[in-house]
């Protein structure tokens, strides 16, 4: 209401009369003026006061959100209060930046609409008889039109630095004309009211598990930054009744999987990058001095400063480890380094020189050794960006199926071979391939003293009674060693001609492929030869064989209810479109410093063989609850093992660059602790390293809070339906309070 004020002017003065009536307007004025305002007031308060509580609770809930429509707003705010002046801010320049975003938007929306393949409905039956209704490719598929939510973090800080930009952001689609319309009307703040019912679920999970519900203890372990619950479980070890088939070696976890921990060493910095860590290491990231005191002359590894160097030699290879490979093949040419053996087993390896350069000739060696007086041999390996695990030829099978290995090496590997009927050495029978070969380079080759003589006449009785045909005996006269090159039979003629029956043939009834924590026996599994059956032909060269559905197959189901062969196609198909339209360019991820990844739920080694262009090795793991894909990992030229994650993994701590976990959370959490399972991917992934997880949105929210509660930085979410996906980088952050592992204190 406005009044227009008019002055009748009388010898300078107003008229009583007409002061009186301008007292009674204005009165009467200010009280419509106050009805109104009042009305206007619960008004607001039972309505738009309402919204705002919501809209500022869901925030707080959901630091960054986009809406089913595809609006962006920011990750990692620190409060309510600071997003409302940024996002004052941010409309200032909205007009600027509009185009801008747009763009970056559009990149993501094309890989995760890649990521999509398959109906996902099948059902089935695996080899396993689990069923393949849980496992279809549904779990997998992502569309256009769910939330994501992105780190913008560098993004604000290198605006104007296009390669710097791309490397650190994710982005919708190209959905520019809703963001627009929805950013000019209602602003970052009423987005959250048209949130899709599945998003406002992943918030509500997000906000039940932000809220302090985890708290962390720092491990206090005999063995400190270098603890490994299942190797370091010394009250286990004291009650061994013996130790002389190295069963103190072996796998003892604790009763109950720690959810503490593992601190970091004193000085520790991010590792150097491959390939410059093949030969040089930060000394503090692995402070150990004990190997370059003992085997310094024979070239393992020197300290040189601030740095731990690696000079390529080996006790049988001083003069470097690719003058020996080179050797190795001139003394039997069909290895054919590279195309004939592609995945190799390398026995006792020390500091896995013999494996780092053997990459050189597109040969993947899985590298181990025990923990044990070699002090920290694996754990240098793998901060040198060579596959390697903590293992030990003791009483149980290796955790790998049967004839998956090309060739396996022992080059003074310290095994005794040819003791207890040969078990040792039967247990390489079995994950040979058949036509396979095994190099042995020890003493009892070239050597004749009354020892060396006795075990290479055991060795020799023993290999042939294995029927392996010696197809070698070769001299090294640089470095003055030599090595037998034996071959394994691809028919079962020989056995059948044996005079007698040692080593005996294992029972029908036994099953090559068990090997989680199975006893080892003396006998010899028969050599498949039915041309449908695995094992009875080789595979076709690298890297052909990285993309050609083992032969095989054509008998089997798919892990997701289809013929495998056409599984198998998918799969591969799925994650190549996956890998470079997201993984590559879409998460934020800086693959130049990516080198040791794992898979931690294989399955068909999809992910993996995507990769194989880039300068990475992918450790694949088939969970023991898992339908068998192992040996197609294998088969494909990859490789891989078996493992249980409720028990803590064979590796160092800070050993992986990046995780991958495909709906393996929700499965595993059915068994274990979550938060005891987060804490092992805590341990071995390495500070500044990614974790990528795809599950159901129940899961991932879980994960996100157990991220947050550690401080990890989340670089990316993104939900539709029931599925999501969520991609965080582990920070240096750690707890301050020790909870003191007794199982593990010497």
């Amino acid at each position: 209401m406005s009044m227009r004020w008019k002055y009748s002017r009388v010898d300078g003065r107003r008229s009583s009369s007409y002061c009186s009536t301008v007292t009674v307007a204005v009165f009467v004025s200010v009280c419509l003026i106050g009805a109104w305002m009042l009305m206007s007031s619960s008004i607001v308060s039972d309505e738009g006061l309402n919204g705002n509580k919501q809209t500022i609770a869901e925030n707080e809930s959901r630091q960054f959100e986009v809406d089913s429509g595809g609006d962006v707003s920011e990750v990692d705010g620190n409060d309510v209060n600071q997003q409302v002046s940024e996002n004052k801010e941010e409309k200032s320049t909205e007009s600027e930046n509009t185009g801008n975003e747009t763009k970056e938007k559009n990149s993501v929306t094309e890989s995760l609409e890649a990521e999509s393949y398959g109906d996902g409905k099948s059902g089935g039956t695996n080899k396993t008889g689990q069923s393949g209704s849980g496992e279809s490719l549904g779990d997998n598929q992502f569309e256009l039109g769910g939330a994501i939510r992105i780190d913008k973090e560098k993004v604000s800080q290198d605006h104007d630095k296009k390669e710097s930009h791309e490397r650190d952001q994710a982005s919708v689609g190209d959905q520019s004309e809703i963001l627009n319309e929805t950013s000019a009307q209602n602003g970052a703040w009423s987005t959250q009211v048209t949130e899709s019912q599945n998003e406002k679920e992943l918030q509500q999970s997000s906000v039940s598990k932000n809220q302090n519900a985890y708290s962390w203890k720092l491990c206090n372990a005999t063995a400190g930054p270098d603890y490994i619950p299942c190797l370091d479980n010394w009250k286990a070890i004291r009650k061994l009744p013996s130790t002389m088939h190295y069963e103190h070696r072996e796998r003892h976890c604790p009763e109950e999987a720690p959810t503490c921990v593992v601190p970091l060493p004193e000085g520790y910095r991010p590792s150097i990058k491959w390939p410059k860590s093949r030969d040089k290491i930060w000394y503090y990231n692995v402070p150990h001095t004990k190997l370059a005191k003992t085997k310094g002359h024979q070239n393992w590894v020197k300290v040189t400063g601030e740095y731990l160097t690696f000079p390529g030699g080996g006790t049988q290879f001083k003069n470097g480890a690719l003058h020996y490979i080179d050797f190795v093949q001139n003394s039997c040419p069909d290895i054919a380094w590279g195309n004939r053996s592609r995945v190799i087993l390398d026995v006792g390896c020390g500091v896995a020189s013999f494996g780092g350069y053997l990459f050189d000739k597109d040969v993947l060696a899985m590298s181990f050794a025990p923990k044990d007086e070699h002090e920290a041999q694996v754990q240098f390996a793998l901060e040198r960006g060579i596959p390697a695990i903590s293992s030990v030829m003791g009483t149980k099978r290796l955790p790998f199926p049967s004839s998956v290995f090309d060739l396996v090496h022992c080059a003074r590997c310290r095994v005794p071979w040819h003791i207890e009927g040969g078990k040792l050495l039967l247990e390489l029978n079995r994950v040979l391939r058949p036509g396979g070969y095994f190099v042995w380079s020890a003493t009892p080759v070239y050597q004749k003293l009354p020892e060396d003589v006795g075990i290479w006449k055991a060795m020799s009785e023993l290999t042939k009674s294995m029927c392996w045909d010696l197809k070698a005996v070769k001299k090294d006269k640089l470095n003055g060693v030599a090595a037998a090159i034996y071959r394994k039979p691809t028919s079962n003629g020989c056995y059948n001609r044996r005079p007698q029956n040692e080593p005996p043939l294992c029972k029908e009834s036994d099953d090559p492929n068990a090997a989680w924590n199975v006893p080892l026996q003396a006998c010899m599994h028969k050599v498949p030869v039915t041309s449908s059956k695995r094992g009875s032909r080789w595979p076709v060269q690298w890297p052909r064989r990285a993309v050609t559905p083992p032969y095989w197959l054509s008998s089997e189901v798919g892990v997701y209810g289809k013929a495998a062969l056409e599984d198998f196609t998918a799969d591969y198909q799925h994650w190549r479109n996956a890998v470079s339209n997201s993984y590559l360019n879409g998460m934020g991820i800086n693959w130049s410093s990516v080198r040791n990844v794992m898979d931690m739920r294989a399955v068909y080694g999809g992910f993996a063989a995507a990769l194989k262009d880039l300068k990475v090795w992918v450790m694949n793991v088939v969970p023991v609850d898992s339908p068998d894909t192992l040996p197609v990992i294998y088969e494909r030229g990859l490789f891989g093992l078996y493992h249980d994650w409720c028990e803590s993994f064979n590796t160092y701590p800070r050993t992986y660059d990046l995780l991958h976990a495909g709906h393996l959370f929700s499965s595993i959490k059915k068994r274990c602790k979550l938060q005891a399972v987060f804490a092992e991917v805590d341990r071995i992934l390495r500070p500044e390293g990614i974790l990528i997880v795809r599950d159901n949105v129940e899961t991932i929210g879980e994960i996100e809070g157990l991220a947050k509660s550690l401080q990890w930085k989340i670089r990316m979410i993104y939900s539709k339906d029931s599925e999501g996906l969520l991609c965080v980088r582990k920070t240096y952050g750690r707890p301050t309070e020790k909870e003191t592992m007794t199982s593990a204190i010497i």
